[in-house]
């Protein structure tokens, strides 16, 4: 314009990425894990050891752990609870999706071992109570830990775990795991079938109370601090409170028929 100004030089176009300038520059806090207990793993502040039991369990049978890789970071999770219950001497923790005799020779051997059980139920399963009395101490028992869907695939897809002989409990107990959706309303968490399994293998009922002790406390714990209680899904179909979208996988939708339709799966 003339006798004006000169209008100012419109900005250069801020290149890609100008918008965190500076940001790349300021300090990260980084973020600590709170102190966990060395026993029961959990957050020093909501540790569970005034639940666990002063010594550990005298037991015969030892337990191998055969856990999915998932369930490692779970934050409440219920084998270190377990774990916490037993002498070293007498659990071993396994983690992975696939098992071979080649990479677990030992694996393998206990397998084959004829006082080997692997708990998991199916129609090729016997029950628990039938087994124990005809099996000398002591014994080993195999336990899948993880989802249903993860244990099913470990159980199929590794042919070491056909090699035991198979048992399950029996359907008349409710789980304990409030604080997490299982499948049916009899589905059990991996520390609440080692203490019926234990119980029932060395013939004494306390062991069963004292491993579930623990378990009760993390979740009244979790309950008091807003926790909800969860349902099983078998219980949430059959009332009308499912909220979650029908799966659209065929199979899936079969499975949750059956569900409905009091049909084990």
């Amino acid at each position: 314009m003339e006798g004006g100004s000169a209008p100012a030089p419109a900005p250069a176009p801020a290149e890609e990425g100008d918008g965190c300038a500076g940001l790349w520059e300021l300090p990260v806090e980084r973020c600590e894990r709170r102190p966990e207990c060395g026993r029961c793993s959990r957050p020093q502040k909501v540790c569970l050891c005034p639940f666990l039991p002063i010594h550990p369990l005298k037991v015969s049978t030892c337990l191998y752990i055969i856990q999915h890789p998932a369930e490692e970071s779970r934050v409440l999770r219920t084998v270190p609870l377990l774990a916490a219950c037993l002498p070293p001497d007498k659990y071993k923790i396994l983690v992975g999706r696939r098992f071979s005799e080649d990479r677990y020779p030992e694996l393998a051997t206990v397998c084959r071992n004829p006082n080997t059980l692997i708990l998991y139920p199916g129609a090729e399963a016997t029950n628990l109570e039938e087994v124990a009395v005809m099996y000398s101490r002591p014994s080993v028992m195999i336990i899948i830990d993880g989802t249903w869907s993860q244990a099913k695939d470990i159980f199929y897809k590794n042919s070491l775990f056909r090699l035991p002989k198979q048992v399950q409990l029996k359907p008349n107990i409710s789980s304990q795991y409030v604080i997490r959706t299982q499948p049916t309303n009899t589905c059990l968490s991996t520390l609440e079938c080692a203490a019926v399994a234990l119980s029932i293998m060395e013939k004494n009922k306390s062991i069963q109370e004292t491993i579930l002790r623990p378990l009760q406390a993390l979740c009244s714990f979790q309950l008091q601090h807003g926790a909800q209680i969860h349902h099983s899904k078998e219980h949430l179909l059959k009332n009308g409170l499912y909220d979650k979208p029908m799966p659209k996988n065929k199979r899936k939708l079969r499975r949750m028929e059956l569900l409905v339709n009091n049909v084990k799966i």
